[in-house]
């Protein structure tokens, strides 16, 4: 087959994968030979001859049997003086639709006759980027960590775990920065994927025995980025292997990220030697988001879907009473958004408040947790390190009284109790002590930082 030919086959491609397939993985194609039935093409990188050979070698093969080639193979080559690395086409800075867009960039197993294993990484979300991500008070430092990784250069805290509860921003965070190492620096060799996918594709190598491709795959990365550790808490042989490509990487000053849903020390059936590792880095918390931040996720949001549903209205209110009333996953925030918006351009009506409650009924009870005076109790005794009998006795003393007054302050805030209620839980006090209570921390939150931070954290943790 002439050059000729083969462009004029790839115009058949173009029309049968489109053009975003086709600009991305076919047109980077040479077409070399074909010999004793192997039609041999040239490809930049390792990495796409494998995703090519996954993904459309068959059509391929159609399609030069249907031009009179007698071909029952198609072989993927690196060209002898093609440079070491390369940058690959999902490797390209900018962000693409994501019902198309590629993986991320991984370092492949060399491809051979045989057609080594493919250990791709999972895709990345193009809508999680920096751009997009909502920084306020609860997830400052986190966001701060990401974005000094993500600049690449030397490696300054290794590993870089980020954790906190579902939908706290963790994954969103990790694709915003392989998006943006792959934009600065392109060459770089980017591995994202969950814990699962690594314990499927360890599985995977040694069923298949192909270990020292899983081995020479994980260890030859610039930058790995596992999600969800969690996972693999009780699966000995995965942290055991986890825990050599951990050491591996490190002693090369290769950069890890990882994220969990909890500190690593409190990850159950997690190998102590992995929770060292993986606490000798820098570890972020991400904390459960508070009401500013809620309602700046919602205003960002908001200013898309004009985009999207142009001249629907929002009245007054809607915003701020989302972001009060559904306080615990973002993502269920979000999704609560959207189906607001679909609703209402479905019905043609605006979005007010009315709209709101019908809409979003069954939302809004599953948000309603309810607090009890006895949690706030529990809850306050164990961050002040005091006994519960202490905060409900009549012990006056005032390493007792403050975290009483405290508990008190969070009672009335966070409950429907009423005072003479919440004095009876607590020993049976009068209305009025709750009342000097509540009103002591009312002042003390103004001009002691201290107890102005305490109650915060206090009110995070409850409402978590």
């Amino acid at each position: 087959m002439r050059q000729e030919e083969w462009g004029q086959l790839r115009q058949k491609l173009l029309k049968t994968v489109g053009q975003n397939n086709y600009t991305t993985w076919i047109e980077p194609l040479e077409f070399s030979d074909v010999n004793d039935g192997v039609a041999v093409f040239h490809v930049p990188t390792n990495f796409m001859g494998n995703y090519v050979g996954q993904n459309f070698s068959d059509l391929i093969l159609y399609e030069l049997n249907s031009c009179g080639e007698d071909v029952q193979r198609i072989q993927f080559q690196v060209p002898a003086n093609s440079p070491k690395r390369r940058t690959a086409p999902e490797q390209r800075a900018k962000p693409v639709d994501p019902a198309v867009a590629p993986s991320a960039p991984s370092a492949a197993a060399p491809v051979s006759d045989d057609q080594a294993p493919e250990f791709g990484a999972a895709p990345l979300d193009a809508r999680f980027t920096f751009d997009n991500f909502v920084v306020g008070k609860p997830n400052e430092l986190a966001h701060a960590a990401a974005r000094r990784v993500s600049e690449g250069g030397p490696v300054t805290f290794n590993p870089l775990v980020l954790y906190g509860g579902v939908g706290l921003g963790k994954t969103h965070l990790m694709h915003a920065i392989a998006w943006e190492l792959r934009t600065r620096q392109p060459e770089l060799n980017v591995l994202y994927l969950s814990a699962e996918q690594f314990m499927y594709r360890f599985v995977q190598a040694l069923r298949e025995r192909k270990m020292m491709d899983f081995k020479h795959m994980f260890r030859s990365v610039d930058v790995l980025m596992v999600d969800d550790v969690q996972f693999i808490a009780g699966k000995d042989s995965t942290q055991e292997e986890f825990f050599h490509t951990f050491n591996a990487l490190v002693d090369q000053n290769k950069q890890i990220i990882i994220s969990a849903d909890r500190a690593p020390g409190e990850i159950k059936d997690l190998e102590d030697r992995v929770q060292s590792r993986l606490q000798c880095g820098l570890v972020v918390d991400l904390h459960p988001t508070d009401y500013e931040l809620r309602l700046g996720i919602l205003q960002s949001k908001l200013d898309n879907y004009k985009k999207t549903y142009p001249g629907l209205e929002v009245t007054d209110g809607v915003l701020e009473f989302l972001a009060h009333r559904i306080s615990t996953n973002v993502r269920v925030l979000e999704g609560a958004l959207t189906r607001l918006f679909a609703f209402a351009s479905l019905v043609g009506r605006e979005i007010d408040m009315e709209l709101t409650q019908d809409c979003l009924a069954d939302v809004l009870r599953a948000s309603e947790r309810k607090i009890t005076v006895e949690e706030i109790q529990r809850k306050v005794s164990e961050y002040y390190n005091i006994r519960l009998s202490d905060i409900i006795g009549p012990k006056r003393l005032r390493s007792y009284a403050r975290p009483r007054q405290v508990a008190m302050y969070l009672c009335k805030q966070l409950t429907s109790r009423s005072l003479p209620e919440i004095g009876r839980r607590f020993g049976g006090r009068d209305h009025t002590t709750v009342m000097h209570g509540v009103r002591r921390i009312e002042e003390l939150k103004a001009s002691d930082g201290q107890i102005a931070e305490d109650v915060e954290m206090l009110r995070r943790a409850l409402e978590a």
